[in-house]
């Protein structure tokens, strides 16, 4: 969908190239992260593509078609673009300024405002509350909701993202975020993203690109970046850590045991001393009528005492979705002290478990492997 050809750009009184014989393609419907230090070429690559920057050389393509043979002003209107200063009207509402685009496009005034609330409905923001409010009466996650809704109003198939959560709170980015892949689970845009930041990169992008002194790097999954970085400075830039930075990349499922013993209420003690020495566990999980998680029982607690698990038992202090990535389930292992975590499904059936050493398994297969 968006294709350079070697492109460049040499600004005027200079002789270094900014961007230097770039060449990349961004499948439909896939977001790209273009990474970097601060001046490495990545915002400069970016405006090029709608052409806020002319290219020095090259080509642009969007959807097989070249840019430069677009009226500039048609081009951006035929573009989403998201920054990180956000840029609401201040005098506008919340509907207006949304609607902003197919107020300009020419659209009927009842159709950009039914798109105005379905897309305020999208990223959990009650149209009948926000609607009418001014961006003085939002947060600046509420801002920044405004400003991605606002660029993907008129359904573009392309957006471009500079930095777009880079001002907003950490706890706030990680919601945004979270929603934003929701919201392109659906809308499927093919988004050029500019970022500082590499978890947000792995977490956000199909492909990154990686600039330095204005050449391309590397470009390539999030997980081949990781595993295997093409040179030094690629190594170097995504740190040190970047095995544990793949834990973004993998889910509970894939170090998940499944179908684990288990016993109910109404089970002996004995009986669950029994299938976990039996299985080589040092606890069990005891499951409802229907299968639903209930608790658990500890070997070292139930060796020797008699009675029933329902009479014994500890309850459960979290549980995750096989669905969930692996360092969200070790952040709760650790926020809790935990060195295993019962995994259940949308309606609390119990699936399997997780363990830390599973999980530090699958690490070592995985870089063995690459």
């Amino acid at each position: 969908m968006i294709r350079l050809e070697q492109v460049s750009k040499t600004f005027p009184g200079t002789t270094v190239p900014a961007v230097d014989h770039v060449t990349l393609e961004i499948p439909e419907g896939e977001i790209c992260v273009l990474l970097g230090p601060s001046g490495c070429g990545k915002t400069t690559t970016m405006k090029m593509v709608n052409r806020l920057i002319e290219p020095s050389s090259g080509q642009i393509f969007i959807d097989g078609k070249n840019t430069a043979e677009s009226d500039p002003v048609q081009l951006r209107r035929s573009i989403g673009y998201v920054i990180q200063q956000i840029g609401l009207f201040p005098n506008k509402t919340v509907e207006d300024n949304i609607c902003l685009m197919p107020d300009v496009l020419g659209w009927e005034r009842a159709k950009s405002r039914a798109r105005a609330a379905e897309l305020l409905d999208m990223v959990a923001m009650d149209p009948a509350t926000f609607l009418k409010r001014y961006p003085k009466e939002l947060s600046g996650g509420q801002q920044q909701r405004i400003g991605v809704l606002r660029a993907i109003a008129a359904d573009p198939p392309v957006l471009l993202m500079d930095e777009p959560f880079g001002a907003i709170d950490p706890i706030n980015r990680e919601i945004i975020q979270d929603e934003f892949l929701k919201m392109q689970a659906r809308i499927k845009k093919t988004i050029m993203f500019v970022s500082h930041d590499i978890d947000e990169a792995v977490k956000m992008a199909d492909r990154i690109a990686i600039f330095n002194h204005g050449r391309l790097i590397q470009y390539d999954t999030p997980d081949k970046i990781l595993a295997q970085p093409a040179t030094n400075f690629v190594s170097d830039f995504v740190g040190g850590d970047r095995t544990l930075k793949r834990l973004q990349l993998l889910t509970v499922k894939d170090a998940m045991m499944p179908d684990p013993p288990r016993v109910c209420a109404e089970d002996t003690l004995a009986k669950a001393v029994a299938l976990m020495e039996e299985n080589g566990h040092r606890s069990i999980v005891m499951v409802g009528p229907r299968g639903k998680a209930r608790g658990y029982v500890e070997l070292a607690e139930a060796r020797g005492i008699k009675g029933t698990v329902g009479e014994n038992h500890e309850p459960l202090p979290t549980t995750v979705t096989p669905d969930e990535n692996l360092r969200t389930a070790v952040s709760t292992m650790f926020r809790h002290d935990r060195t295993w975590l019962a995994c259940v499904d949308s309606d609390g059936i119990f699936k399997g478990y997780v363990t830390l050493r599973g999980i530090t398994h699958l690490l070592s297969e995985i870089n063995r492997d690459g």
